[in-house]
């Protein structure tokens, strides 16, 4: 597979050490990342300057409770895990946008031709030491070896329920150097380290072709979150949102965001989508998590800022101890969003774990701006 050359890159940020660069292009509405003394740090007004303090984060970490869960025989009704059959895959769709939700943030999408996972994790905890931290009470759909043949996987940021160094290695081994990584800006040297061989890292709005013989163009797009694997690495490296750009299709994966005003951009700019992928849970306490993760409601917002036709829910009914809300709260008020939004109920739904659907199958959407 033939890989360009990242398009559009702007000028070097924060290449000098104590210097603040903030890029706003106000003619274009595109909002850069800032970056101070090697730390990247929220442009937006929503992010609040004290809310990562260690007085939150303790308060936050004491009261956290466990949503509640029932036991697995509910769980298996409540939230079933099905088989993938991944057999669809094997014939990529000419015209449609093809999406299995493996759990959490993790996601396949085959999308004109290219097949891509989105922030794998398989392991059955995320966190830096085995059985330690949010435990999985959902298995994934699948295994890494069951995975049909993969193009490229992208990263939204270091968070280990969205990177999880296992899950790397299990795809490093099983699909080698064939495999593209897209990350954000920081985040290459760690994908190197653990065996990555084609690494590129990006900053928000920088694009580069996947493929010349698909024309499928990946985009690395703002968010409103923060990053680190411990804790004297925090914001060291960026987060981001993904666009994947086909001649037919679009799809857009917000990654792990709290609400900004990032999503009209990238709606005024790369949509309309065929599909998003949108968070949905872990948004209880707001006081402490909303900076950080949006609510179904906002999530609502999300997809009609960016223009998606159709959008699933993620990063919700896998792990616990990441929140306060009920293990069901997130399915349930993005039902009750949409249903005050007077949307359709098809337009924003949640699928079963390892549920395959196929989303677009129409004419060619508007060419992006």
């Amino acid at each position: 597979m033939a890989t360009s050359n990242v398009l559009d890159k702007p000028a070097e940020i924060g290449s000098h050490e104590g210097v603040t660069d903030s890029v706003s292009n106000e003619e274009d509405e595109k909002t850069s990342a800032i970056v101070t003394n090697g730390r990247y740090i929220n442009p937006w007004t929503t992010w609040p300057s004290d809310h990562m303090t260690l007085k939150n984060v303790l308060k936050f970490r004491w009261q956290r409770q466990r949503s509640n869960l029932p036991h697995v025989e509910e769980l298996d009704t409540t939230l079933p895990v099905l088989t993938p059959d991944f057999s669809e895959f094997s014939s990529p769709s000419s015209s449609a946008i093809r999406c299995t939700w493996i759990g959490h943030a993790t996601l396949l999408v085959e999308i004109d031709g290219v097949t891509i996972l989105t922030d794998p994790v398989f392991s059955s905890h995320c966190s830096p030491l085995p059985f330690v931290g949010p435990t999985r009470y959902r298995p994934p759909a699948c295994t890494v070896s069951d995975l049909p043949a993969l193009d490229a996987v992208i990263i939204s940021h270091s968070h280990y329920d969205h990177l999880d160094a296992s899950s790397v290695r299990d795809l490093n081994r099983r699909f080698g150097k064939q495999l593209h990584w897209y990350v954000p800006m920081g985040l290459k040297k760690w994908m190197l380290d653990a065996g990555c061989e084609n690494c590129v890292e990006m900053m928000w709005w920088n694009e580069i072709l996947l493929s010349e013989e698909t024309s499928v163009k990946m985009v690395c797009l703002p968010c409103q979150h923060w990053s680190g694997r411990s804790m004297m690495d925090t914001n060291k490296t960026l987060w981001c949102s993904w666009a994947v750009l086909g001649p037919k299709n679009r799809f857009y994966f917000a990654g792990d965001t709290g609400y900004c005003e990032g999503f009209p951009q990238v709606g005024r700019h790369y949509g309309p989508f065929t599909l998003a992928a949108i968070p949905i849970g872990n948004y209880k306490p707001s006081w402490f998590l909303s900076p950080q993760h949006v609510s179904p409601a906002e999530a609502v917002q999300i997809h009609h800022d960016v223009r998606s036709q159709t959008s699933i829910g993620i990063h919700w009914g896998t792990f616990c101890m990441m929140s306060y809300e009920h293990y069901l709260e997130p399915k349930q008020d993005l039902e009750k969003a949409v249903e005050s939004s007077d949307m359709k109920g098809t337009s924003f739904i949640c699928l079963k774990h390892g549920e395959v659907r196929t989303f677009g199958d129409q004419s060619p959407l508007p060419a992006a701006n």
